[in-house]
């Protein structure tokens, strides 16, 4: 396979996300250019084609693996079928980056991993606020000690789609749900902030047997080493919020859109402190266009990866532990492990102790 100047990408579906965020964001980049688009019915795929003007359109998955032209594969598709294109794109030949979150299990994003180094390909999972520069700004600020030492974290993560039809978030198989379609952004940026991995978990969910069963509305409580909690809500059931506060011994640090912080709209944060609040004003950039620049320029230029695959497989862990707590009604203590800890993450050895 030739190597470009640029990052050539075949994105596998015609899902909104692609077509609403990632696919305008890869073109929008400085690294990337989109050569093909593949979809299980094929005048779909020329038409999601035609729309962004990309070449090629394929009727199925299988096609566009088989093009030697593609470097990169990018994959919305529903979060049971990850693991399984993930890997037959690896074994094709493909760098992947794949929609949050990365698979259903820890089990399986630690296959899906392991299958990335057997192939000596990227892999990472599409976390694209991570890669926003107001969070390298949010961990300059909590790390020069203006808020003080952290007390906890609060993220929340909600909108109502309950009405909807034909919704694939309300099938339980195939990994639906709140927790894992929003829950996993507060998870994620509490790992990332604090910068380690919580000892327990414990969730409380409304499962909802008019949407497939799947948990509608979720909160949770994370504890992590040292006495710190960090405590979320999620779901697709209730008004919209998109918010994170980070409180501190002196001061609070408030994400009024923490987690969808596009083009327009605030990009901004607040810090408080005894000297009074301030806005700390951030420019308006497109995260998927930097997500995947940063993806480009680990494939292009052999830059070491921000968000390995391995922090998608601690990432699960946790994910897995809080959905399984919910259904469980119990408090699920993590096995002792560093942050991204592969060996513990796919181990999957959770203990479950009841809460009193």
């Amino acid at each position: 396979m030739t190597q470009s100047a640029k990052l050539r990408w075949g994105v596998l579906g015609a899902a909104g996300i692609a077509r609403g965020s990632v696919i305008p964001g890869l073109l929008r980049s400085q690294l990337n250019e989109v050569k093909a688009l593949a979809s299980r019915d094929r005048d779909k795929a020329r038409r999601t084609a035609d729309e962004f003007g990309i070449e090629a359109a394929y009727g199925s998955y299988e096609e566009l693996l088989s093009d030697d032209s593609i470097e990169a594969v990018y994959i919305p598709l529903p979060n049971h079928l990850h693991r399984e294109w993930t890997i037959r794109a690896l074994e094709a030949g493909k760098h992947v980056l794949c929609e949050k979150p990365l698979a259903l299990t820890a089990a399986e994003a630690e296959e899906m991993a392991l299958a990335a180094q057997k192939a000596g390909r990227q892999l990472a999972e599409a976390f694209m606020y991570r890669h926003h520069p107001r969070y390298a700004m949010i961990r300059e600020v909590i790390a020069s000690g203006e808020i003080g030492d952290l007390r906890s974290l609060h993220g929340a993560f909600t909108f109502n789609s309950s009405g909807s039809s034909g919704n694939v978030r309300f099938v339980k198989e195939w990994g639906g749900g709140g927790l894992y379609d929003v829950g996993c952004y507060p998870i994620s940026v509490a790992r990332m902030l604090i910068g380690a991995e919580p000892e327990a978990v414990t969730a409380r969910a409304l499962f909802s047997p008019e949407h497939g069963g799947v948990d509608m509305m979720a909160s949770g409580l994370l504890e992590f080493p040292g006495g710190l909690g960090v405590t979320f809500d999620c779901g697709m059931w209730g008004a919209f919020r998109n918010k994170l506060e980070v409180l501190g011994t002196d001061g609070i640090l408030e994400v009024p859109s923490a987690f969808m912080a596009g083009l327009e709209g605030e990009t901004g944060f607040y810090v408080t402190t005894g000297s009074g609040r301030r806005y700390v004003d951030v420019p308006q950039v497109d995260h998927f266009s930097l997500e995947a620049d940063d993806f480009a320029r680990t494939v292009l230029h052999g830059e070491p990866q921000r968000f390995p695959p391995q922090d998608a497989v601690a990432g699960m862990r946790v994910l897995e532990a809080c959905l399984r707590s919910a259904e469980q009604r119990v408090r699920i203590e993590l096995p002792s492990c560093g942050a991204g800890s592969a060996e513990a993450a796919a181990a999957g050895t959770l203990e479950s102790k009841g809460v009193e």
